[in-house]
Formats: structure tokens, sequence, C-alpha cells
């Protein structure tokens, strides 16, 4: 029997059908060979639907939901000049995601972290989601208050759907 929580998504899912998906990347550090280190790189895991604070992938995929973690552009390694470490770092994982396989300009998720849908389901809760007397429900930031989370995936598919400032809306 499906549940209130996998039906949520499953119509989810019927909506952002022509919506495209971003890449879902792992950081890899390679074993040294012969005494010398070689870059990491970020590999390919699958792939999702960004909405709001979840990643939302295929049932029984790498990630079925997600809450996002890191969000990344994957770019070409460059030689540049920074201000701030986080600056570099940043590069660096860009650089890692390129070297892994993403095609430049490609948007990326890494360290983002698997939902149980099933504690939700009996009542418990699992990263962003929880049952709120008796409604799926979810907090979309951490000083957010709960909303129901039909509401919260109907609105945001409606804005990937139909952006405000698109050619349709003015």
């Amino acid at each position: 029997m499906i549940g209130v929580v996998d039906a949520l998504f499953d119509r989810a899912r019927e909506r952002l059908g022509p919506i495209p998906r971003d890449g879902l990347g792992e950081l890899v550090i390679p074993k040294r060979f012969l005494g010398v280190g070689r870059a990491p790189r970020i590999v390919p895991r699958g792939d999702a639907w960004h909405v709001g604070t979840l990643l939302i992938g295929d049932p029984g995929g790498e990630v079925e939901v997600a809450a996002v973690g890191d969000i990344l552009r994957s770019r070409a390694e460059v030689r540049r000049g920074f201000t701030a470490e986080a600056q570099r770092e940043r590069a660096a994982l860009q650089a890692a995601a390129f070297r892994g396989g993403f095609a430049e300009g490609a948007t990326l998720h890494l360290d983002y972290t698997p939902i149980d849908l099933a504690a939700v389901e009996s009542g418990g809760s699992s990263g962003p989601l929880a049952l709120r007397d008796g409604i799926p429900s979810i907090r979309w930031s951490a000083a957010g208050g709960w909303m129901p989370l039909e509401t919260y995936l109907s609105d945001r598919i409606g804005l990937l759907l139909d952006p405000p400032g698109a050619a349709g809306n003015v």
C-alpha cells in the first residue's frame, strides 16, 4: 500500500517531468599512485529535481528524496587569485566536479542528506520532514515554522513551471 507521503512525491514527480534535473555528486579522493597524490574529483551519482530545500529523485534511485546540501557549478580549473580561503576551497570543488565528468557550468549537489520517508509516514521525522497532527509537513528553514508538505510542493513546483518574470507572466 502506498502511503500519503509517497503519494505526494509521486504526484510531484509527475508535475516535475518537463523540468531539467541537477546532477548529484560524491567527492572521491584517489589513493596515492607510486607515492604521488592525485587530484580529488566529484563523480556523478545520479540526478534529481531541486525543489526548494528538497532533492526529488526517482523511486528506488540513488536518491529518492533528500535534503539539499552544498550546491556547485562545475568549472574548469584555472589559476586565480583569491581574497578568501573559502573562495579557494569552493573553486577547488568546482574543478573537482569538472574533473569528475560534469559539464562546464552544470549544477550539481554535494553532501545532500537522504530522507527516510517511511519514518515520516509512521509518525516520526527525517530531515526537514515530519508528520504533524497527521499532516505531512516541512520545515523549509531552521528558523521557519512548519508548512503542509502538499502546499509546499505545489507552490515550489508552480514556481519552477512558471517562474515570475517569465515571458508569459509579463
